[in-house]
């Protein structure tokens, strides 16, 4: 395992990166506003671990998520996208084989301590019925919090954040090999990898897209 860790390298992305944030509006402003700091999000299902998440370049599937958590998991009661100025620093990217064979290599560890301890491991569950994603990624969740646990334990450099590559939602058409929802998701675990917030902005349509 140690090996694996050590031979992570080209890890530090050299350039920044645009997040977007579906959350309450008043916590919005306050983010905006400076009043109100990073908070992590520490669900044992958060499919990337735990951290601040961010939509990468897609200020309209945060729209469409936010309007999810009001509509229909009555989780929000008006939500609101900001947007942040992102360097990912050393980042864990599931996009990466290096980093999805040590993400492997501790998934077969993690078993082999739940085998030690007759436990069941967690695994990824559906958040309603006919939820064909999985939405509670509780497995996924542990095996990366193990990951960077037994970094801090080897007294190893932490990562600062975490992006992966999700395929979710229904067929785009039929035969596709595409989903409605494809995103790529960002989980900041490093506060100092946040640059700045901002508001997002609506396109000038008299004037092209740069």
């Amino acid at each position: 395992m140690e090996l694996l860790l050590n031979h992570i390298v080209y890890k530090h992305h050299p350039s920044l990166v645009l997040g977007f944030h579906a959350c309450e509006q008043e916590i919005g402003e306050e983010l905006l506003k400076g009043t109100k700091g990073f908070k992590a999000s520490e669900n044992g299902f958060d499919w990337l671990g735990s951290g601040m998440y961010f939509w990468e370049n897609s200020p309209n599937r945060a729209k469409a998520y936010g309007i999810e958590l009001k509509d229909k998991r009555k989780k929000l009661k008006k939500p609101m996208v900001i947007g942040a100025v992102i360097h990912l620093g050393k980042c864990f990217d599931l996009l990466e084989s290096h980093c999805l064979e040590v993400l492997q290599a501790h998934y077969i560890s993690l078993k082999k301590l739940y085998l030690i301890a007759n436990k069941p491991m967690p695994t990824n569950e559906t958040a309603f019925i006919g939820d064909s994603d999985k939405l509670y990624r509780k497995l996924d969740c542990a095996v990366i919090e193990y990951m960077h646990s037994e970094i801090a334990n080897q007294k190893g450099t932490p990562f600062d954040a975490t992006r992966g590559a999700f395929w979710e939602g229904k067929d785009l058409y039929p035969g596709a090999g595409f989903k409605e929802k494809n995103h790529i998701q960002l989980c900041i675990r490093n506060p100092n990898c946040i640059k700045g917030y901002f508001r997002p902005l609506e396109s000038d349509y008299k004037y092209p897209d740069v």
